[in-house]
């Protein structure tokens, strides 16, 4: 039914647009985030990459229409593929506001602590007094420090968002190590 020269084609091509997509993805994060000059290389490389696989499967593609399918795939896995290793590297820096209405202390003594730098300020909610601890970390330390905060307070508002340009941030000296970071830790 099929040949397979198409078919070892079709996955070649496949394999090339889910890279190039990938950093197509990440090159777009990077330049939401004011990284310049791993946007540019990126770039560079994603269009290049573009260019040798449609020159490939353009004048092929009315011959073996499956590889049209292979290409929209590829580009299709690529994006989802970016976006699970966006986050799994969690480039970049957030902000994680905490309101509660108690252990505020106990908190923000817990993550600085961990070497994180916690500022407090008190406020008024619907049913009282508040504080709201407010911490800029880098994405990739947030899961810790969440999991420090619903370690005293497992039903505690929070909330995350992007910081665009961060000035300082002092990195956790108490963070467990993770990835392959910890491979070699242990060695």
């Amino acid at each position: 039914m099929f040949e397979i020269g198409t078919l070892l084609l079709g996955i070649a091509v496949f394999c090339a647009r889910v890279f190039d997509v990938t950093l197509g993805t990440l090159r777009t994060i990077s330049i939401v985030q004011g990284r310049t000059r791993v946007a540019f290389i990126m770039g560079f490389v994603e269009i290049t990459m573009w260019l040798v696989v449609l020159s490939t499967v353009l004048p092929r593609v009315l011959h073996s229409p499956l590889l049209a399918l292979f290409y929209s795939l590829g580009f299709s896995t690529g994006n989802v593929v970016g976006i699970l290793v966006e986050k799994r590297i969690a480039m970049g820096h957030s902000v994680l506001r905490v309101i509660t209405t108690e252990n505020s202390r106990k908190m923000a003594e817990a993550l600085r602590q961990a070497g994180y730098t916690v500022t407090t300020f008190k406020g008024e909610g619907s049913t009282g007094e508040v504080t709201e601890l407010y911490i800029v970390l880098e994405r990739k330390s947030l899961k810790y420090a969440l999991s420090l905060i619903k370690s005293i307070q497992p039903d505690a508002f929070y909330m995350t968002e992007q910081a665009g340009s961060v000035s300082r941030v002092y990195r956790p000296t108490n963070v467990p190590r993770t990835g392959w970071r910890a491979i070699m830790k242990k060695k």
